[in-house]
C-alpha cells in the first residue's frame, strides 16, 4: 500500500496558491485516475485506487498546513501503512519556481507542515516530492509569498511541475523510489 500525502491549506480561498503545490499534484493524480475524495475521519480528504495489484491512497489534509501530522498519523496507523511508502508532496521556498527535487528523507527545512509531519510521525525518514515556488522579492513577507497565488509568467512552470510530480508519484507506485528520484532530479 502507497500513500501520497499532498500538503496545502483547505478553503477556497487557498486554492491556487503557492503553499497548496502539494494539493494540486493530489488533485492531477485524482483527475488521472478519474478518482474522488471523500472526507474521512482522519481530518482529510481521502482516495483510493488500485494501480498494478498495489493499492494507492491520496491524502489532502484538511487540518491546515501546520497541524498536517494531525491527520497523516492517524491514517498511517488506520491503515497500517509502512513509512517507507509514504510520500509527502509540498513546495519549497529553497528552490526556484518550477523545479522539483525528490529525496528520501531530510529535516524540515523550516516547513511548518513537514516540521508536524516529523513530529507526529517520530522521523524525518519519509519520502518527498519538493516542488519549488523560489523565494519573495525583497521586503515581502515570507507568509504572504506562500499564500500569494502565482504571478502569470510562473504558471507554464508551475503546471509542469505539477505534472512530472504526478509523473513522478505514478512511477513510485511500481518502481523503487531511489530509481524514481534519479530520473526525476537529473
Amino acid at each position: 500500500m502507497k500513500l501520497f500525502v499532498g500538503l496545502g491549506n483547505p478553503g477556497k480561498e487557498y486554492e491556487q496558491t503557492r503553499h497548496n503545490v502539494g494539493f494540486m499534484v493530489i488533485d492531477e493524480l485524482a483527475k488521472r485516475w478519474n478518482i474522488s475524495f471523500q472526507t474521512a475521519k482522519f481530518n482529510g480528504m481521502i482516495a483510493s485506487h488500485i494501480i498494478s495489484g498495489e493499492k494507492v491512497i491520496l491524502c489532502k489534509p484538511l487540518t491546515y498546513m501546520n497541524l498536517s501530522g494531525e491527520c497523516v498519523r492517524p491514517l498511517i496507523d488506520y491503515y497500517r501503512i509502512d513509512i517507507n511508502d509514504v510520500v509527502v508532496i509540498y513546495d519549497d521556498l529553497d528552490l526556484p519556481v518550477g523545479k522539483i527535487r525528490l529525496r528520501m528523507k531530510g529535516s524540515a527545512g523550516g516547513h511548518n507542515g513537514i516540521k508536524s509531519l516529523i513530529h507526529h510521525l517520530g522521523t524525518q525518514e519519509f519520502k518527498r516530492i519538493r516542488i519549488g515556488i523560489g523565494r519573495p522579492a525583497s521586503g515581502e513577507k515570507v507568509i504572504d509569498y506562500v499564500l500569494g497565488r502565482f504571478h502569470e509568467e510562473e504558471s507554464g512552470a508551475i503546471m509542469e511541475a505539477i505534472l512530472r510530480s504526478a509523473d513522478a508519484c505514478e512511477k513510485a507506485v511500481t518502481e523503487p523510489f531511489l530509481q524514481v528520484m534519479n530520473e526525476f532530479n537529473a
